[in-house]
């Protein structure tokens, strides 16, 4: 069931038992299978599969919504994210260049630029969970099975190997060295 008001561009596919609100955009070269797409959401040619989208959020450009994921209201999926099989709570923002595996993100989170939830130790998929308020920085690393509490903040280039207790600030990174060049 497709609304009236829904405006969709040329080159988009729509298949399978889809539910778009009203007032949604979809933009050109987006493929939507099996979703719903809530009211005053945008789409930026992007790829949706079998996903719950909230209402007034924004998609994309470039990125993949995988197979049962559920995303909350006034959320922002921005360029090259990709999400699987993953809960994003209101108000959070995944802004460019990020895989969520199996998590569940909470509410009000920020999650950085080059952030990788690390869900497959070869063997098995494991499940990573953020509080609400979580900010993660550029270029973290989080190791499943792991837990992020409310209020944290993970510094940019922090591998998170173990759970954190509420308001924390992790950071683990190596310190710098220079070193002068020998030629």
């Amino acid at each position: 069931m497709i609304s009236k008001s829904a405006k969709i561009s040329n080159s988009v596919t729509i298949i399978g038992d889809c539910k778009i609100g009203k007032n949604v955009v979809i933009y050109g070269d987006s493929y939507i299978e099996d979703c719903e797409i809530g009211d005053n959401t945008t789409i930026w040619s992007s790829v949706l599969k079998h996903s719950h989208i909230g209402a007034d959020c924004t998609v994309g450009p470039f990125a993949h919504v995988r197979e049962h994921s559920d995303i909350g209201d006034k959320v922002r999926i921005g360029n090259f994210v990709e999400i699987k099989k993953s809960t994003i709570g209101s108000g959070s923002k995944l802004a460019h260049l990020t895989y969520v595996g199996d998590a569940s993100i909470g509410k009000n989170c920020n999650i950085g630029c080059g952030v990788i939830f690390c869900n497959y130790d070869g063997k098995n998929k494991h499940k990573t969970t953020l509080g609400d308020n979580v900010f993660v920085g550029s270029n973290c690393n989080l190791i499943a099975p792991i837990e992020i509490e409310d209020d944290c903040f993970i510094a940019a280039g922090t591998t998170v190997t173990e759970s954190t207790p509420k308001s924390t600030f992790v950071i683990g990174r190596q310190k710098q060295i220079n070193k002068q060049r020998k030629y």
